[in-house]
Parts: C-alpha cells; structure tokens; sequence
C-alpha cells in the first residue's frame, strides 16, 4: 500500500496512513487488491477518522471482486467507480514471428494474455482510494509521474497536478483508456495475419479455430468498452447534481472536471469504434474468403465442364468406329486411322479455340 499527499504543487508520499488528515490537499491511498482485502479494518478505520464515514460493506465487495463489470455508484460521503482496463498481457508486445505456426501460437497467447481487470475508485471530498489488480502499473505509474511533476521548475512548463481527489481518478481513468493503443496494435496486427491467410490464393484455411477466438475477444471488448462509456456518463451526470458552490473557484473546478469527463468518454467512443472497425473488418474478410473458394470453385468446374464438352465429340467418334459391324467407312482402307485422327484432332482444336473465344478456359486481358 501506498500513501501520497497532494498539496497544490507539492506530492509527497508518506509512510504509513495518518492519524489525521493534513490541514490541506488531499490523500491518495492506494492499494492491490490482496492488501485492500487484508488492511480492510483498518483502512475502514481511517476513512472513519478522516471523513466522519467508510465503505459501505457492498461497495467494499465490488472493489474485491475481480470479475465485476465497469460501473458507476454514489452515495451522500462518497462516490464509486469501478473501471476495468484494457491492455495486453505481461509478454505479448512484439510477440509475432516469421514463420506461420509460430505465429498462430503467439496470436492465441495473446488473445488468451489480454487483460481486463478492474480498478476501483472510492472518491470523497478529500480521499482518494484506489484498489488495483496485483500486476497493474498504473498506480506506480502516476506516482512516478506526479513525483516528477512536482520537481521545481516542471509545474510551470508542464501540467499540473491533480487539483482534487476527482481529478486524479479521471486522469487515471483517462491513462487507462488511452493504454488500449498498444492493444490495438497487437489485435491489428493479428487480424491482418488472419485477412492475409484468409485471402491465400491456395485457399486452405484452418485457423478457424483462432479466428473465432480473436472474434469473441473483439466481442469481450466491445462489451467492456460500452460498460466503461456507461460508467462514465453516470459520472458525468452525478456531476450536474453536485451542489453549487458559492466560489467561482469551485465552478471551475467543476466544470473542468466535466470537460475531463467528456474528453474521456470521446476516447471510449474512439476506442469502440475501433473495436467494431475491427469487428467489420473480420466479418468481411470471412465473407470475402468464402466468396473466392466459391468463385475458385466456379472457375474449376467451368473448366471441367468445358474438357467434358471438348472430348464428349471424341467418345462419340471413337465410339461410332468402335462398334461391331464389317461395312462400316473406312474401316477397311489403309489411311482410316488417320483421317478418323484428323477428324477428331479438328473437331479437339476447334472445340477448344470456340470455349477460348467464349472465355471459358481463362480469363483475357
């Protein structure tokens, strides 16, 4: 567990959680779920000491729960966001090898290593309680960044800290959304090995198997993303029912943390239509693969065809010298074979160049 004090622009991180809450800023605590789980009394103790309230023992099960869905929940102390993360598991950047069954492998390792494990948020006045996954960075990742901030001379040329417990979490929110491009990266390019299987002139797929898989992850995180978006606009509309504030600087914090909120849901909106682009994409490739095995299909019987209409003149040729009769032309005379393998040799070739002239053997360019 981690405890940081935020004050203007100053981040410190302290500790252990204090007795009290300092006479200014706010604290950030946050935790991995197994540490939440086992300092729960404790940290429950503390929110009592600082905010004259705690956890209400539901919400404590949703920040336990690693297979809740994302989503939003408020109450008179406090107000709770569960936002689950999109990103690609330890090991799959940069997976992809040359070769095809390698390939197939590292695709299915990471499909099956795609992380969506939720984050809680428990945002009060002047609290922030942040519950992670065992493996995420995103909390080291900000306090690492919110220290460097705070270094004299970066808070005049670079951003500011978080002015409120509020506006760290859409910030945190904002860096988890935003951390889909790698993923995106990883399933593109992993649809473009499918799409270029698919459309292998040979034909012969077989990967359906992994394609189906890599169709039901874009399903997952279509899903997650519109939960997310979800989350995000009950957020946004909690906001409106905040009291007035009397200070204008009250107003504006408010109003920027709705322009925070907005920017964020834009780049949820992004991402899922990324993930239905997608989507489209691999539907159409399924359409268009079955649509050349049938043109391909088409094209051999038509040529198959067309050899049966070539030599069924012959058979008959062949057939009309082959019965079993004494009288019959040329069947006596020396030069009979050859003028009966004129005939067929004339009507072979002239059968094939009229099929040639229909385009029936091939297609002219």
């Amino acid at each position: 567990m981690r405890v940081f004090h935020v004050r203007g622009e100053q981040f410190t991180e302290l500790d252990a959680l204090p007795e009290a809450l300092p006479a200014a800023g706010y604290l950030w605590v946050g935790a991995a779920r197994r540490e939440f789980e086992v300092q729960i009394a404790t940290i429950q103790g503390r929110l009592a000491t600082w905010t004259g309230g705690n956890l209400v023992d539901l919400h404590v099960s949703d920040l336990l729960n690693n297979q809740l869905p994302s989503h939003f929940d408020t109450t008179s102390g406090y107000d709770l966001l569960v936002f689950r993360r999109l990103a690609a598991g330890a090991g799959t950047t940069g997976s992809f090898i040359d070769d095809s069954q390698g390939t197939i492998a590292s695709a299915r390792q990471a499909l099956e290593a795609i992380d969506t494990s939720p984050v809680g948020f428990a945002v009060f006045d002047r609290v922030l309680l942040t519950v992670h996954p065992t493996d995420c960075l995103v909390r080291d990742y900000f306090a690492a960044r919110l220290q460097q901030q705070a270094q004299p001379g970066e808070a005049r040329g670079g951003p500011r800290l978080p002015s409120s417990p509020a506006d760290l979490m859409l910030r945190m929110v904002n860096h988890m959304v935003d951390s889909y491009l790698e993923l995106r990266r990883l399933l593109t390019r992993q649809f473009t090995h499918l799409q270029n299987e698919l459309f292998r002139p040979s034909g012969g797929f077989r990967n359906w198997q992994l394609l189906l898989e890599s169709r039901n992850a874009l399903h997952l995180l279509e899903d997650t993303c519109e939960d997310q978006r979800s989350a995000l606009v009950e957020w946004i509309d909690a906001l409106d029912e905040w009291p007035d504030e009397i200070e204008a600087a009250g107003r504006r914090e408010r109003e920027m943390l709705r322009l925070r909120s907005r920017d964020v849901v834009e780049h949820i909106e992004r991402v899922l239509a990324h993930v239905r682009r997608l989507e489209n994409s691999a539907e159409t490739a399924v359409q268009m693969h079955f649509s050349a095995q049938s043109h391909r299909t088409n094209s051999i019987m038509r040529t198959l065809t067309v050899l049966t209409a070539i030599f069924l003149p012959l058979n008959l040729v062949t057939g009309f010298f082959g019965m079993n009769f004494d009288a019959l032309p040329l069947i006596h005379s020396a030069t009979g074979f050859w003028i009966a393998a004129g005939i067929m040799l004339v009507l072979g070739i002239g059968l094939s160049l009229f099929f040639w002239r229909k385009n029936y053997l091939g297609s002219r360019h």
